[in-house]
């Protein structure tokens, strides 16, 4: 079969589909998930969402409306627990998340369907999505990439700083609550794209790619979405062309070339930071600053954030004072830099 006719398969067309749409929406529930230190919620969410798979297996019902309404009431759940705050939380949390995941196990041999059946849906299944299960997955991720975006300066002043969002005039536990149950909702709608066992990953490894290269929360949100979905695509096409010579799954294949984004993007982030420090100039007073003017000079100083002198912005660059005046540094395009006096 040639590259042309696996891509012609409706099955492959429909898979790819739904990974374009996980990939864009998992991230941006992420991002706050992650802004929150709640990176782990999507993996708790994801135990609680086997029950309502089984649930819906054993009531005939469409498996994924059935995770979605477990899930957000999982979530419901773990907000009214994270937000009392009490010490007991976190074991109150251990046996939501155990239990969904022992209840949908055993709902499912009760159901009659086997332990193989219900791995479709814990390590995903792309290439078996049938055309109902695409829209629902669809509808739901334009929900949570509407309000993800539409909402981001609520949802991250909410996340950021909860008592100054108070002070703003902000439901601060209304947005707590949206967060909360859009991540239910992404969970269920990448099920079947990485699995509810790994659905955490591609929550959370994409925006952790994208903090390394990014600096502010929306270039993040956005980074993060753009990796997600490379991700998702890149996974999805790597696993279908492999599986002529072996049995690999899209799932698993997606979140190892996230973590392989990830792990090419921090060294990268690494380098970035450090330029970023070398041009950083130092904490300066005004009335300081105001004392130092135009004095031409020369010298074979080599300024630079170690140097001693008083660094000062200045338009785009950062000028050093020295001998009563700034010497601004620049660099040409032969990477030589030298510094012009003013």
């Amino acid at each position: 079969m040639t590259p042309a006719d696996l891509f012609a398969l409706p099955a492959m067309q429909r898979a790819l589909i739904a990974a374009v749409v996980t990939g864009l929406a998992a991230p941006v529930v992420g991002t706050y998930l992650v802004q929150r230190r709640l990176a782990l919620m999507g993996d708790g969410l994801g135990h609680v969402a086997v029950t309502g798979v089984a649930l819906g297996l054993l009531t005939g019902a469409s498996p994924t409306w059935t995770a979605v309404i477990v899930a957000v009431l999982g979530a419901a759940i773990i907000e009214l627990i994270r937000e009392r705050g009490s010490a007991n939380g976190d074991v109150a949390l251990a046996l939501l998340f155990y239990g969904g995941l022992a209840g949908g196990v055993l709902l499912t041999g009760i159901s009659g369907q086997s332990a193989a059946f219900l791995g479709q849906y814990l390590f995903g299944s792309l290439l078996t999505i049938g055309i109902s299960d695409l829209i629902v997955t669809m509808a739901l991720s334009a929900v949570v990439i509407v309000l993800g975006i539409g909402l981001a300066p609520q949802l991250f002043a909410v996340a950021q700083d909860q008592e100054f969002a108070k002070v703003s005039g902000l439901r601060v536990r209304f947005y707590n609550l949206l967060v909360a149950v859009l991540a239910a909702v992404s969970v269920t709608v990448a099920m079947r794209t990485v699995g509810l066992l790994l659905v955490s990953a591609l929550m959370v490894v994409p925006v952790a790619a994208s903090q390394q290269l990014t600096r502010s929360f929306r270039a993040t949100l956005l980074g993060a979405m753009v990796i997600g979905t490379i991700a998702s695509l890149g996974g999805l096409v790597i696993s279908a062309f492999a599986s002529f010579k072996a049995t690999v799954a899209p799932g698993p294949t997606i979140v190892l070339l996230a973590l392989a984004c990830f792990t090419v993007a921090w060294p990268i982030g690494s380098l970035l930071r450090r330029r970023r420090r070398l041009v950083e100039p130092f904490p300066v007073d005004p009335e300081v600053e105001a004392l130092y003017g135009a004095c031409p000079g020369e010298h074979d100083h080599q300024h630079g954030p170690a140097c001693g002198h008083l660094a000062i912005e200045h338009g785009d660059h950062v000028d050093y004072v020295h001998d009563g005046h700034r010497h601004a540094v620049h660099v040409e395009a032969s990477g030589e830099r030298h510094y012009d006096e003013h």
